[in-house]
């Protein structure tokens, strides 16, 4: 018995089940906690904000320092910024880091971890398995 082309595609399609794909559960990030202190910023949940989204407080830091164009340092659960900063900058510039840094190019998950091979920085997705170049500090 020989089945036409079309035949085998109606066929194919009736046996096929779709499923729905799933969705990256989206990280929540809470409000970044700034307040001012004369002239410096402190980020009272930083290191709350490190560890939520499993990366090194330093290469966050650093980051947030550069764009934010001033110095930065750590203390203890805080990070100090030097001269006053608008409290939205910091939620613009983590979603940037986010986006960066975090969140996979390809499934958009964000389980991914940071991976340096020689001089290069590549973020690899848990879920996808995905390895995608980022950019370097």
């Amino acid at each position: 018995m020989s089945l036409s082309y079309s035949d085998l595609l109606k066929r194919l399609k009736n046996n096929q089940t779709i499923t729905p794909k799933a969705k990256a559960a989206r990280l929540e990030l809470p409000k970044p906690d700034v307040i001012w202190v004369g002239r410096k910023t402190f980020f009272r949940n930083f290191m709350y904000f490190s560890r939520i989204i499993r990366r090194e407080p330093n290469h966050l830091l650093m980051f947030l320092a550069k764009e934010l164009a001033t110095a930065a340092s750590l203390d203890g659960e805080r990070a100090i910024f030097i001269g006053r900063k608008e409290k939205q900058s910091f939620s613009v510039l983590i979603d940037r880091y986010m986006k960066y840094f975090v969140n996979c190019a390809i499934c958009g998950s964000s389980d991914t971890h940071l991976e340096k091979s020689r001089r290069l920085r590549f973020l690899v997705c848990e879920v996808c398995g995905a390895r995608s170049s980022v950019r370097s500090k």
